[in-house]
């Protein structure tokens, strides 16, 4: 009989009591539904299920790119994201992102603990705008947000961390940065969205925020014994990452379109300008690279378009559909240089998570200051380039905030999680491979199949015999 742990049993434990406890939350009848409208109810509804594509998009797309040994575990990562905050958002995440404010700082945990009166509540937020959504729905649709951001953080830890402390990096990220940065940003009474900072659908909340935490996390676990060694690992299967790209450019469309809440004009500009940001910046990536002297490739195109989303974020329903051309090259541009640079220091960002998602939403958030019109959006303001440099300077502002409390408080708890538990495999777990060693589960022995006949039938073929 194996020995009883603590550790190993606390996680069952945990969600069980979680659920007894869920019992008892209280029930309230519906809010009257001749307050809502049906078109932007049907329209984001469907926005957040393309959202929520985008979790498995990413496992896709970072599963592509990773050693054969190590694809299963990096994609269990991006998609466990969505239990685990979905339980806990239910319990407490939407409370601490958009419950009554507490200074500005942090939403009361006990305003929709358990999701208590989220299907009675009045359609508005505290202090805000009547939304002309149900509330449960904007909790859903916030949700598909908070699941997706610890997810990104997984390329630049992938192929060392610990499944179980990954676990739990998730639950302490969720509480203590992702929610924080949506209520400082996305609360009528959060301190950015006072201070006039504007961040359309995650430029600092997703973005900046998974980006600082993904540099804080490749610094804490250090390097891979491949990146020691100077390996190059190849990517086990780029056809994957091509899906995981259109799947994430598919649901940025709900991503982007549907931060207008509402089925209308500024909805059809956000998807005008997270089409073409994309599709601007995945030609700059590809079309660099030829500049540079190398050949245009799947994976170049692919990670210039995810560059591209991740900058038009911010901005999707502030800048016009020709700024977004720029604002996707420009951003594919710098951060190709910083993958550049990134390669010749010793940090071990295995799939480029800052250099992508960090740099881009930090150069989505500056543009955004600098090309936003109230042409586009009259609840938006005039940037740099029409003659307002004070609400640059506010973005600037925004963006630097959020990188150091990202960082900081990202790096405080990868450090709390290795006190906690082991975050990184031992070296015989890594060399083995995590899908292994985490899971007990390898990746597709039919391919391997395919490929290993493929070699048999070329050694025995009559020209390769002929030519023996």
């Amino acid at each position: 009989m194996s020995r009883f742990s603590f550790k190993q049993y606390a996680p069952f434990a945990i969600l069980m009591i979680v659920a007894i406890l869920a019992l008892f939350t209280p029930l309230l009848p519906n809010f009257d539904e001749g307050k809502y409208s049906a078109a932007d109810t049907a329209f984001i509804l469907i926005a957040a299920a393309l959202v929520f594509l985008m979790t498995p998009g990413l496992a896709f797309f970072y599963g592509g790119m990773v050693h054969r040994k190590n694809i299963l575990s990096t994609m269990i990562k991006s998609v466990v994201a969505a239990g685990v905050i979905t339980v806990l958002w239910t319990v407490v995440g939407f409370s601490l992102a958009f419950g009554d404010t507490i200074g500005g700082f942090i939403g009361n945990p006990s305003t929709f603990l358990f999701f208590k009166g989220v299907n009675s509540g009045a359609p508005h937020l505290q202090g805000g705008a009547d939304l002309t959504i149900p509330l449960s729905l904007f909790a859903v649709f916030q949700l598909m947000f908070a699941i997706i951001t610890p997810g990104l953080v997984v390329g630049a830890v992938a192929e060392r961390i610990r499944f179980t402390s990954y676990i739990l990096f998730i639950v302490l990220f969720a509480i203590f940065v992702y929610s924080p940065l949506a209520h400082w940003t996305w609360h009528p009474q959060g301190f950015l969205f006072k201070m006039g900072v504007l961040d359309f659908a995650g430029g600092t909340v997703v973005h900046i925020s998974a980006g600082m935490a993904a540099l804080a996390g490749a610094l804490v676990l250090k390097r891979r014994k491949s990146h020691l060694e100077h390996k190059e690992v190849p990517p086990a299967n780029i056809p994957y990452v091509l899906i995981g790209t259109g799947l994430l450019w598919f649901g940025w469309f709900g991503f982007n379109a549907g931060s207008a809440l509402s089925a209308g004009s500024l909805a059809v500009s956000a998807f005008l300008t997270t089409n073409t940001a994309a599709g601007a910046a995945g030609l700059a990536w590809m079309f660099f690279d030829v500049a540079r002297g190398k050949k245009p490739s799947v994976l170049g195109f692919c990670i210039g378009a995810v560059v591209g989303l991740v900058a038009i974020t911010p901005g999707a329903g502030f800048v016009s559909i020709p700024s977004s051309i720029f604002i996707g090259a420009i951003a594919a541009v710098i951060s190709n240089l910083t993958v550049s640079w990134k390669q010749k220091t010793s940090l071990d960002d295995t799939l480029d998570v800052f250099p992508c998602h960090g740099v881009g939403g930090i150069v989505g958030m500056l543009l955004t200051g600098v090309f936003a019109t109230k042409t586009v959006n009259a609840g938006g303001n005039d940037g740099l380039f029409y003659g307002n440099p004070a609400f640059f300077i506010t973005q600037l502002k925004g963006a630097v905030i959020v990188i150091a409390f990202s960082f900081i408080v990202s790096f405080v708890i990868f450090k709390l999680v290795n006190l906690i538990n082991p975050i990184r495999v031992s070296d015989e777990e890594e060399e083995i491979g995590l899908d292994e060693s985490q899971h007990d589960e390898k990746y597709s022995q039919g391919t391997l199949l395919v490929e290993e006949r493929a070699i048999y039938i070329e050694k025995n073929s009559p020209v390769t015999e002929a030519i023996s």
